[in-house]
């Protein structure tokens, strides 16, 4: 099968990937579409910017269309949770604009933090077809009871992997009470760890599953670059490679929301219009971020790893590790944030004597290895640490996996 008509989809869906510009279905389009179309529950691995979404939205859509699910589109048919504001804002529009042609109204809501629920409560009450939502969020309307799931027929766990770093596990259970013990449920990736395998273990029934991520490179199309530099010289060294060789959108990943301001301001002092993106902003202000970076408007985003996931920037040139990801696997979610849909991309990681023994570990568990290189004039020069000896620091009391949901996740 080498086209969009060859997998069965209807005229209205065919209409819709035109418009969008689809030529060909992606590997994982092929081989997911048919297995989702026949309704078995599916575990899917494949990279970034592969064509995930449209691989789950485009038979979800034929389904509700079909009327296989609950005839009423008041009804919540479809849930699908992702672990990002940003990601669930990108996935809604998905269905939105592949489903623009259906005969039938399927009405979509974003359900995340940081925009009024009383907002989402009316939409609700008015119905609502396909929800796209982030935990948090979807738990307070659970607790309030204000959202129905008794309809569900389809329950999606988008970049699952990262949903488990927030304690999910503990959260499902209660949507999944509220769901029918018959629907289907599809779980997708860029990348699956044993965890994320054992929950499919847990709550599909006789899945398939289809694993096309690359094992020997993160990303294809993706040239990876690793650059010593003592870590006061960072900055320096990223605004001469972002002169020296042009690079056009660079999104640069960063450690903590301080950093991100910090350095987005000392950029823009600079001279580079660059803007800063994390948690710690309004939903306004981060759409606002996104909307400047994306128009071109800035061509620096400094961001945390919210950015990691759920930001599509087809031109998006280049993407800088400036802190180290702590997860190897999300290494591959940040550099996949360039070489999209077969562009190319550049991907710069900076490391020093304090990091280099992680970013190892970054390699092995993705099966590669790097030349390191160093720039003339920025040559690694601050003398290894000594160990720390003596005790080791007392943990303060942690948030509960419940508060991360609320708060940071919803």
């Amino acid at each position: 099968m080498t086209s969009f008509e060859d997998l069965g989809l209807p005229t209205y869906l065919l209409k819709a990937v035109k418009a969008l510009g689809y030529d060909v279905p992606t590997p994982i389009q092929l081989r997911a579409i048919p297995l989702v179309t026949a309704g078995g529950d599916l575990v899917a691995e494949a990279e970034t910017g592969s064509g995930k979404t449209a691989a789950f939205v485009l038979p979800i859509l034929k389904k509700i269309n079909e009327g296989r699910g609950d005839t009423d589109l008041a009804s919540v048919q479809v849930v699908t949770l992702v672990p990002t504001r940003e990601l669930a804002l990108q996935v809604s529009q998905v269905f939105k604009r592949l489903g623009q042609f259906s005969p039938t109204g399927v009405r979509v809501l974003a359900v995340i933090g940081g925009l009024a629920i009383e907002d989402q409560i009316v939409a609700l009450e008015k119905g609502v077809t396909v929800v796209v939502a982030t935990p948090g969020r979807l738990l307070d309307l659970v607790d309030r009871g204000v959202i129905d799931l008794e309809h569900v027929h389809t329950l999606v766990l988008d970049e699952a992997d990262k949903l488990l770093d927030v304690g999910f596990t503990e959260e499902l259970s209660t949507f999944l009470e509220g769901m029918p013990s018959r629907r289907q449920t599809l779980l997708f990736s860029a990348t699956l760890p044993p965890q994320v395998v054992d929950l499919g273990e847990r709550i599909l029934r006789n899945h398939s599953l289809v694993r096309l991520a690359e094992r020997h490179a993160p990303v294809a199309n993706v040239t990876q670059r690793v650059f010593q530099v003592d870590r006061n010289r960072r900055r320096a060294l990223l605004q001469l490679l972002i002169e020296q060789e042009d690079w056009a959108q660079t999104l640069v990943f960063v450690a903590t929301q301080i950093a991100s301001i910090n350095l987005a301001q000392k950029l823009r002092k600079s001279g580079h219009a660059a803007v800063s993106l994390h948690g710690g902003l309004t939903q306004d202000d981060r759409i606002q971020a996104l909307k400047r970076f994306k128009s071109g408007r800035a061509a620096i985003l400094v961001a945390t790893d919210i950015a990691a996931r759920g930001i599509d920037i087809p031109q998006l040139a280049v993407a800088v590790n400036y802190d180290l990801p702590r997860s190897p696997h999300d290494y591959v979610h940040r550099i996949g944030r360039t070489g999209r849909a077969g562009a190319s991309g550049i991907a710069v990681s900076f490391v020093d004597h304090e990091t280099e023994a992680h970013f190892r570990v970054i390699e092995k568990k993705n099966h590669f290895r790097l030349e390191r290189q160093q720039i003339p004039g920025f040559e690694l020069t601050e003398a290894p640490k000594e160990p720390r000896r003596g005790s080791p620091p007392k943990k303060g009391k942690r948030r509960s996996k419940k508060d991360k949901l609320r708060t940071s996740q919803s």
